[in-house]
């Protein structure tokens, strides 16, 4: 929403506590922008020290779907569970090196404790979460490719930890396979420089669907 001259000057001439009146209605209606206030201005814990509680969070959660797992599906509702936690993390810390660290733990301890379940499954019954986590891979690789190149060495053995996991997993490298994610960008960790480009054409094409 654009706000025109007139509006922006109205709001200026309103005294303080009409102005203390009207933030305190809004954040009542917006709950994301509230907390993106208060992690700013009351919160005394960092973006860091926010990942690090999320990062635990992960790794009680996956270990929680992981005792209790029923389905490829199931599955997949957890993982997309915890990636609106990392979304929301990200959204009101703007801590980017942090959404590429928790996608990947997410993703890592995933299939670490999953892989064979994952892999015994007829592959229509693996499809909807293969296809989720490969979708979930290039994003983790365009993120990257968005940091200084002195910052990817960082992320090298959590992204070869996944693409030896997706190796070894028949049904996540048919669905790479057919939607055009190469694992050995993975596995040898050289991330194209046009993977943003890639990524678009292929959804273009209908693929990662």
């Amino acid at each position: 929403m654009i706000f025109d001259p007139e509006l922006k000057k109205a709001l200026q001439m309103l005294s303080n506590d009409e102005k203390d009146k009207l933030i305190l209605r809004l954040l009542k209606n917006d709950l994301h922008l509230a907390n993106q206030l208060r992690f700013k201005l009351v919160e005394t814990d960092s973006a860091e020290d926010k990942r690090e509680q999320l990062k635990t969070h992960i790794i009680e959660q996956i270990q929680l779907a992981t005792e209790r797992y029923y389905s490829p599906g199931y599955l997949l509702m957890d993982a997309r569970d915890i990636s609106g936690k990392i979304t929301e993390h990200v959204s009101i810390t703007k801590d980017k090196l942090g959404e590429i660290v928790l996608n990947c733990l997410m993703l890592r301890l995933l299939l670490q404790h999953n892989n064979n379940r994952i892999a015994s499954q007829k592959y229509g019954a693996a499809y909807t979460l293969s296809i989720y986590i490969v979708a979930r891979v290039f994003k983790i690789l365009m993120l990257i490719q968005k940091q200084h190149e002195d910052l990817h060495i960082e992320f090298q053995e959590d992204i070869e930890a996944i693409g030896e996991l997706i190796g070894k997993n028949p049904n996540i490298m048919k669905a790479a396979i057919s939607n055009g994610l190469d694992i050995n960008w993975l596995v040898k960790f050289n991330i194209p420089e046009n993977i943003a480009s890639i990524y678009k054409t292929l959804r273009e094409d209908g693929y990662l669907k």
